[in-house]
């Protein structure tokens, strides 16, 4: 995909309250002729910065977010774009619900970002940073499901130790998990500072990033299911794309983007193969055609504007 020449700082959307990652490459991942013409759905839209960057080139959007504090900041400073607009408090997994309650069969274009948004990493309530004090909370939609502290404090040894292991690929994850069941009795993991300063305490400093890292994206992963999430997604978006309409799918480490690569390469191949078949057969699940054949990634320049940015990665496909 040939990417056009960056817009300006002052033309990339966003606000205070989220920063969008990748605006130029999510705009050309759109670049139809009739943008007045087409629906865009932000099946992750936080604070509003991607959804604003495709209000300015004449789409309609329709916006979902299961943490409704994101959705109503969002709401209210889109609003001057009146009907092109419009928002929904929807699990993105459920796109294919919202967009039935809006009597929309189908879009043009669907995009996701996989990241946690800007304003819930810096709000210390919500409980997704070791580096702030709150509660060991971690759920996007806060009127439902277990918190991190519950997972901590009542999943035995050994699911601890697969979960940090597959989902935050902890080297450490046994040691980790044995030491949390051991002092869980006596302790109160109550906050995010509790479980950062006792993971570092039982392995110490041992690398450029925090000792805290990696459980916290396992625990983040699990409390809101979110590979679940993305696999319902991408499974959804075949039916609700028209033809020629966009997948534009932004993640941010390796277990996401893995999943989004293998979906996209699956669904775009014509004709697959097995060692024990004596030819390659029709594949039935052929519907998508790839226009990334390495994910887009931000350049120096963004990097420097917005940190987030450093480990995005885009990777779009169309609707045959």
């Amino acid at each position: 995909m040939q990417l056009n020449t960056p817009a300006p700082t002052d033309q990339l959307g966003g606000s205070e309250y989220h920063i969008p990652v990748l605006p130029t490459q999510v705009l050309e991942s759109f670049n139809f002729p009739d943008p007045a013409e087409r629906t865009i759905l932000d099946a992750t839209a936080g604070g509003g910065g991607h959804s604003e960057l495709l209000l300015r080139q004449g789409f309609r959007v329709i916006a979902l977010d299961r943490d409704r504090d994101s959705l109503q900041e969002t709401a209210a400073r889109l609003s001057s774009y009146g009907e092109r607009f419009t928002s929904v408090h929807s699990n993105f997994s459920d796109l294919d619900t919202a967009l039935a309650s809006l009597n929309i069969p189908s879009v043009d274009g669907i995009l996701a970002d996989f990241g946690v948004s800007s304003h819930q990493l810096d709000e210390s309530s919500r409980g997704f940073s070791f580096m702030r004090e709150g509660p060991l909370d971690m759920r996007m939609n806060q009127t439902s499901g277990p918190t991190a502290r519950e997972v901590i404090e009542t999943y035995s040894e050994e699911n601890l130790k697969q979960l940090f292991r597959e989902y935050g690929e902890e080297k450490k994850a046994g040691k980790i998990a044995r030491c949390i069941v051991e002092d869980r009795g006596e302790k109160t993991f109550a906050t995010t500072l509790d479980l950062a300063d006792f993971i570092l305490k039982i392995i110490g400093k041992r690398e450029k990033i925090h000792p805290a890292t990696r459980v916290f994206q396992a625990l983040r992963i699990e409390v809101n299911d979110e590979l679940g999430e993305i696999k319902t997604l991408m499974s959804k978006s075949l039916d609700l794309l028209n033809p020629g309409g966009r997948l534009s799918l932004i993640s941010f480490h390796s277990l996401e983007d893995r999943l989004v690569k293998r979906f996209i390469a699956h669904h775009s191949q014509a004709t697959i193969d097995r060692p024990e078949w004596p030819e390659p057969k029709p594949n039935p699940d052929f519907s998508l055609r790839a226009l990334t054949k390495k994910p887009l990634i931000a350049d120096k320049d963004e990097c420097a504007r917005n940190v987030r940015a450093r480990t995005a990665k885009l990777r779009v496909a169309e609707k045959r």
